[in-house]
């Protein structure tokens, strides 16, 4: 019986197989009204069929038999705590097949959840409203009533009448449309495959598609407001690329009847992988080749890739709860980053991945890091698993098993795993196992201890004169940790050089020291070899002694990232100090890769916010000399022959000297070109252009601000509103700040995104304590209008306030304001503002001194 049940999971005693859903949305009052007819098999007698249901009200419910026979049901009860809809039936119905007819009406919200209402204004200035959805985690019950839990797949027929002249689309191809004698249009959509509520999708509005393009059979267009046609052609090239790319690795063909890919103007996540109907953020789909940087193409194309992975890798084949989240976002952010290293190779995209893997790295090293899967009871729950933990960290985990089991048997295990649970829906332990069934390595015992155990391990490695190398593990961590003796399955893989000649060893580490016999002593050895592991190395001194005089040439650029990055933690963590980090970075001034300059600027300029007065006026000095030559090399004026890389890295460069360094012949130049860029867009390099408005922000003047807010309001793509927008948080002036942080909340930056600019505000080293004040005063409002999914990551901005005034001041905040929707997140936030803040503590003043003296 239901009541002896989790109060938020519905029983197993009704199981539905196919939806036949109406909805008539009406745009100007923001409501809806709907019926569902849902097809379900009773596998006991029961009295009472349990539903998921928030936020609509449910006028009439029946239940037909298999004669035909309708009957009306007595009670209607809905448990607005629980999200659940009581059906008492007022008499026992045997097993059997069944179809349950509910009506109901509900809102069309301004939560950006469940069916929602979206505003954007055409470019003459003429504003329109679009009806869409977003259901992931548990949102469809706020569209229609439904069993609205991942294992109750079904087929789904949609049916949706709209305003005459408005676009609709939802999963499957349009089928029929009538018009109807109030003029508006009832369009019938194509049944679905079998799926699961949430990946249910539809959108109304003033939308226009593209063309079909025929991708070996598959009809792929972008569906965008109206005006946005010229802005497509970068996303139906990843997209056609993606659908051949997994097709082909997957070796099932593509599962639906159709591809769209949906531009919505407020999107709280940045795509939903809704089967046949991915939405989407308009920056992330509708992109200027021409005008956008390397980081813009790129993110587009890893998420355009990420979603379309999940066709297969989460809409075909399923998680059977939310606790198993991780492996549907895991495995696309995996797949993503392999489909975007081979559509572009130039970004060397699997480098470019350890920035991804450190901001992993970043939250598992705190004392409240959580497992990757762990338990999910609520919907609140569920909204917490949608971290970097379960995107970067997963993502890192199976890149690490992939390289070591060897990728033809990782792909070979994926195929068999999805031939075998297509259309179903499978537990975590399913894929290690259909891993198993076809390669010979231990999958499930080595990946067992990544996923339900907290945290990673720190592997330090030393040698004798025998060649005899020792390796060990223990668990890192920012804090000192008592007795943890957790242990890990980690494959460890060695390179090391003797007399010339290079040679490789590959371990599984599963104790807690193992001995491996090199053969005699190595001039050098690289531990992590290839950097997809997803730990830390700590060498003895006397092999990092002899590693560093060769480390540009025999490292490669992602293992000297790991080298920074490892530091760097150590520095954190009060093994290193922040006067020897400098002095290591400074080792680094031949370094040309693009990822390990972009760690380096960033470690470096977490430094500087310990420091004031003259010592930061002597930092800055250190800064010049490190940029300044870098930046020659590459030089000002880009070139034809420029990859990707290299337009990226200059771009890193003319912002660090400028901002970091303080440049004041770069901050000239980069004056100069700002203005000839407002003048003419297409006369400054694209990631030029972006890091030139950033310095001019970062000193800008009321005058420069005014021009910014213009720009961001006027902008010609979405990756330049979001740019500019992005960069008000950077102005220095109190008046500026305040303005800023007043758009957050009356509209004029849009709930999608005013969160995120919060964030940055607190991160603005001059004005940050302003940002958050704001924040503490308006906490309700926001807690009320933004998304809730926002809310934790709008938080990640007071991590940079580590004064210890300020510190205090959040703290105590936090005691009595609640996040129930990213409480766990939260809590890292906060530790890792107390690890900042021991930084600030144990380093500034020693630091200080050493740049002064």
């Amino acid at each position: 019986m239901a009541e002896h049940l989790d109060p938020y999971r519905l029983p197993q005693t009704v199981v539905p197989s196919r939806y036949d859903i109406e909805l008539a949305p009406d745009l100007d009052q923001a409501t809806f009204t709907g019926s569902v007819s849902i097809d379900v098999e009773v596998t006991e007698p029961v009295e009472t069929i349990w539903l998921n249901a928030a936020e609509i009200d449910v006028h009439t419910a029946e239940i037909e038999d298999a004669s035909g026979q309708r009957t009306a049901l007595s009670k209607i009860v809905h448990e607005a705590e629980t999200e659940r809809l009581r059906l008492d039936l007022g008499h026992t119905v045997p097993q059997g097949a069944y179809r349950l007819h509910l009506s109901f009406h509900g809102i069309l919200n301004d939560k950006l959840r469940g069916f929602y209402r979206s505003v954007f204004q055409d470019d003459d200035g003429n504003e329109h409203v679009i009806a869409t959805t977003q259901f992931e985690s548990t949102d469809a019950r706020r569209a229609f009533p439904c069993f609205d839990e991942p294992a109750f797949k079904a087929v789904f027929g949609v049916t949706l009448i709209v305003p005459a002249g408005q676009f609709a689309v939802s999963n499957a191809p349009m089928l029929d449309e009538q018009l109807m004698a109030d003029g508006r249009r009832k369009v019938v959509f194509a049944d679905t495959m079998k799926m699961s509520t949430y990946l249910v999708a539809f959108c109304i509005g003033p939308f226009e598609a593209t063309e079909p393009m025929d991708v070996d059979g598959v009809p792929l267009r972008v569906v965008h407001p109206i005006g946005k046609g010229h802005l497509t052609d970068y996303a139906l090239q990843v997209g056609a690329f993606s659908l051949r790319h997994f097709t082909e690795y997957y070796g099932i063909p593509y599962p639906d009847q159709k591809l769209d890919l949906v531009a919505i103007p407020d999107f709280a996540f940045g795509a939903m992988e809704n089967v046949g109907c991915v939405t989407f953020r308009e920056v992330l789909l509708l992109i200027d080749q021409q005008q956008a940087t390397q980081p813009e193409l790129m993110r587009a194309a890893d998420v355009i890739a990420h979603e379309i992975a999940h066709m297969w890798f989460g809409d075909l084949v399923t998680m059977r709860w939310w606790n198993g989240i991780w492996l549907n976002e895991a495995f696309a952010t995996f797949m993503a980053t392999m489909a975007a290293d081979v559509f572009n190779t130039n970004w060397q995209r699997w480098v470019q991945f350890s920035l991804d893997r450190s901001a992993a790295f970043e939250v598992d090293s705190l004392e409240r890091t959580r497992p990757i899967e762990y338990p999910v009871h609520s919907p609140q729950d569920a909204d917490g698993m949608f971290d970097s933990l379960t995107y970067e960290k997963g993502g890192a985990v199976l890149r690490m098993l992939e390289q070591y089991m060897g990728e033809t048997a990782f792909r070979d295990g994926v195929r068999h795993y999805l031939n075998t649970h297509q259309y179903g829906n499978t537990e975590t332990n399913d894929l290690w196992d259909a891993m198993e069934d076809v390669t010979d390595e231990p999958a499930r015992r080595i990946m067992d201890s990544w996923i339900f155990q907290r945290g990673f391990p720190l592997i330090s490695i030393d040698s004798d004169t025998e060649g005899r190398v020792t390796i060990q593990q223990q668990r890192f961590c920012f804090t000192p940790l008592d007795q943890d003796t957790t242990l890990w399955s980690v494959p460890v893989g060695l390179r090391y050089g003797r007399g010339g000649e290079v040679a490789e060893q590959q371990a599984l580490l599963e104790s807690d020291a193992i001995d491996i016999n090199l053969g005699g002593d190595a001039d050098w050895i690289v531990a992590n070899a290839g950097g997809h592991g997803f730990y830390r190395v700590r060498y003895a001194p006397a092999l990092l002694q002899h590693l560093t005089p060769v480390m540009m040439q025999q490292l490669k650029p992602i293992e000297r990232y790991g080298l920074v990055d490892d530091t760097w933690a150590s520095v954190l963590a009060g093994s290193t100090s922040a006067v020897d980090f400098l002095e290591f970075a400074r080792g680094f001034s031949n370094e040309t890769d693009l990822d390990v300059w972009t760690v380096l600027t960033s470690c470096l300029s977490q430094l500087d916010r310990l420091l004031d007065g003259e010592a930061r006026q002597r930092y800055q000095a250190v800064l010049r000399e490190l940029y300044g030559p870098a930046l020659d090399r590459l030089g000002w004026e880009p070139r034809s022959d420029d990859a990707p890389r290299t337009l990226e890295l200059r771009g890193l460069l003319i912002r660090s000297l400028a901002v970091a360094g303080q440049d004041q012949d770069a901050l000239a130049a980069c004056r100069r070109l700002h203005a000839q860029y407002l003048d003419d867009r297409a006369s400054v390099e694209p990631n030029i252009a972006a890091v030139v408005a950033a310095a001019v922000a970062s000193a800008g003047s009321r005058e420069d601000y005014t021009a910014f807010v213009d720009r961001f309001k006027h902008a010609a793509t979405p990756q330049e509103e979001r740019r500019y927008q992005t960069l008000l948080a950077a102005f220095p002036g109190v008046d500026e700040m305040a303005t800023t942080l007043e758009m957050t909340l009356n509209g004029e930056v849009r709930t999608q995104d005013a969160p995120y600019l919060v964030a940055q505000c607190m991160r603005n080293r001059e004005q940050g304590v302003q940002a958050w004040r704001f924040m503490v005063d308006n906490w309700d409002q926001m807690m009320e209008v933004y998304p809730n999914n926002a809310i934790v990551r709008m938080l990640d901005g007071f991590k940079a306030l580590s004064k210890p005034d300020i510190a205090t001041e959040i703290e105590a905040f936090f005691q009595t304001h609640k996040v129930p929707q990213g409480e766990l997140t939260l809590q890292q936030h906060l530790e890792r503002l107390r690890v900042n803040a021991a930084l600030r503590e144990r380093e500034a003043a020693s630091l200080a001194a050493a740049l002064v003296g």
